[in-house]
């Protein structure tokens, strides 16, 4: 048995990353943080062009008719250039539950969330999937929130009296729950590499007593237990997709080790690259920040690393 992605799955991935990188800099991030809606615009456009926003989308609705396995590496790409838009919510979550076609290209935002969690971008989707059902966005009431990471809006939702456009069995709110943790627990991935990347390459420029300060003993431990914890991690995210992918009935808790894992990864790689910039990585002006706070924001969303360890232990004993 092979157990590695393929070289379709693995260019696929790689072409989204092209794509971020040409289409979502880190001045669109941080454009999002003050803009009227949070989003990139011109990234989301792109992406559904691509064909990577209708990745689980069925072929007979305009989509490409995959599954978590093969989206879970462009969740993680998403991650990495800290994408101001709901990926994860209309990707994994949201368009597969619509399945049209205007969903599949993107035309139409899908946004989502699971339990008690706030609705990330509600107020600029067009639908929302929530508390068990999917509303028109128009119907439901929001009530905005305020939000660790200015780009991602977040809000309380109230649709009770709304039309659904239909409603989910307990199966598919379950489903729907472990996608969306599965997702956030890919993006953790990204970010946690793209914070470490950061950092590499600031401690190798600056300097003090007359060398890079990466050259210090104490830093390099921190960049290696960076790495350790993101070698860690990576194989459970994309166990738990492989697992949803075919339906294996242990699926919900491999989903709950990935995200705690995740989580704990991000959390622990955002601790070490703040103390590695110093006074300059709490500034507003410098990039790692929006990195961060997205990264914290997922580490509690979708349920923390508490919770989903409790939830293993359950399943265990």
């Amino acid at each position: 048995m092979r157990f590695a992605f393929t070289d379709d799955q693995l260019a696929f991935r790689d072409a989204v990353r092209d794509l971020l990188t040409r289409e979502c800099p880190p001045g669109v991030v941080r454009a999002a943080w003050s803009n009227a809606d949070g989003r990139s615009g011109g990234a989301w456009k792109a992406l559904g062009e691509m064909g990577a926003l209708g990745v689980m989308v069925g072929e007979e609705h305009g989509g490409l008719g995959l599954t978590e396995l093969d989206a879970v590496l462009l969740a993680e790409e998403a991650g990495r250039a800290a994408l101001p838009d709901p990926f994860v919510e209309h990707t994994l979550a949201g368009a597969p539950l619509v399945a049209t076609e205007e969903a599949a290209s993107g035309a139409v935002t899908v946004t989502a969330a699971s339990g008690r969690d706030l609705v990330p971008w509600a107020d600029s989707a067009d639908v929302l999937v929530v508390g068990g059902v999917a509303v028109e966005a128009r119907a439901a009431r929001l009530d905005p929130r305020p939000a660790v990471d200015g780009a991602r809006r977040l809000a309380a939702v109230e649709v009770a009296g709304a039309p659904p456009l239909r409603t989910l069995d307990p199966a598919e709110r379950d489903l729907t729950a472990d996608r969306i943790a599965l997702g956030y627990a890919a993006q953790l991935l990204g970010l946690s590499t793209r914070m470490l990347e950061t950092t590499v390459a600031y401690v190798s420029e600056r300097r003090q007593f007359g060398v890079p300060i990466g050259t210090f003993q104490a830093v390099k431990h921190h960049l290696a237990d960076c790495r350790l914890a993101i070698e860690f991690a990576a194989p459970l995210v994309y166990r738990a997709a492989y697992s949803l992918a075919h339906r294996d009935p242990d699926a919900p808790v491999h989903v709950s080790m990935a995200k705690a894992q995740a989580s704990d990864a991000a959390e622990l790689v955002a601790r070490h690259a703040l103390q590695c910039h110093g006074a300059i990585g709490y500034s507003d002006e410098h990039d790692l920040h929006m990195w961060m706070k997205r990264a914290w924001a997922l580490a509690a969303a979708g349920g923390d690393a508490a919770w989903h360890r409790e939830r293993v232990a359950r399943a265990i004993l």
